[in-house]
């Protein structure tokens, strides 16, 4: 039930159309919680038939306009509990260490390979964090909601750094196995 919040947040912070949901989901909320343009779509029809955000009215009607939606107060509210209700952490589903697990039963042929592309993966998205976290956090930034956006981006920090440490002692290991 996710999704929904999320676009609630993203339009309290700013009231927009579905097109610029799916671009600022792609250059910020999607590095943590990624959806379709057409999840986005049909999750603003819902939220809007339930009453949690509306259709602002256009300056100049026309057909085939973009509609730019924005949060009601119920929506703020709805936003409000969900932020403040007790939620377990999800267990943790990751393909890859799936198939590390299955690669100790039927052999690691391949594995090597697609580790180093994860690695370099990791590398390039921690890049981009650290880029990001230079040009949107100078140490001059310091309102409350800059603290929290940070907090954010430091999660995203922190794990790529963990797998990138995790993978760099992966293929260590790797390369200590006999071949098979």
């Amino acid at each position: 039930m996710s999704l929904p919040h999320a676009i609630l947040t993203a339009l309290l912070e700013k009231p927009s159309s579905g097109l610029d949901l799916t671009r600022r989901f792609d250059k910020s909320i999607g590095y943590f919680w990624s959806a379709t343009h057409q999840q986005i779509y049909r999750e603003l029809g819902k939220l809007e038939g339930e009453g949690l955000i509306r259709t602002l009215p256009a300056e100049q009607p026309a057909r085939g306009q973009k509609k730019s939606y924005e949060v009601l107060p119920a929506g703020r509210a709805e936003l409000a509990r969900w932020t403040a209700a007790a939620q377990d952490p999800r267990p943790q589903r990751d393909v890859l260490l799936l198939r590390l697990r299955a690669a100790a039963v039927v052999g690691t042929a391949g594995l090597e390979a697609d580790l180093r592309r994860h690695l370099e993966l990791h590398r390039r998205q921690l890049a981009e964090y650290r880029e990001i976290e230079q040009r949107d956090f100078p140490p001059d930034r310091d309102a409350p909601e800059d603290r929290i956006r940070h907090l954010v981006l430091r999660a995203g920090i922190d794990l790529e750094t963990f797998w990138t440490q995790w993978l760099t002692h992966a293929l260590a290991q790797f390369a200590e196995l006999p071949d098979d």
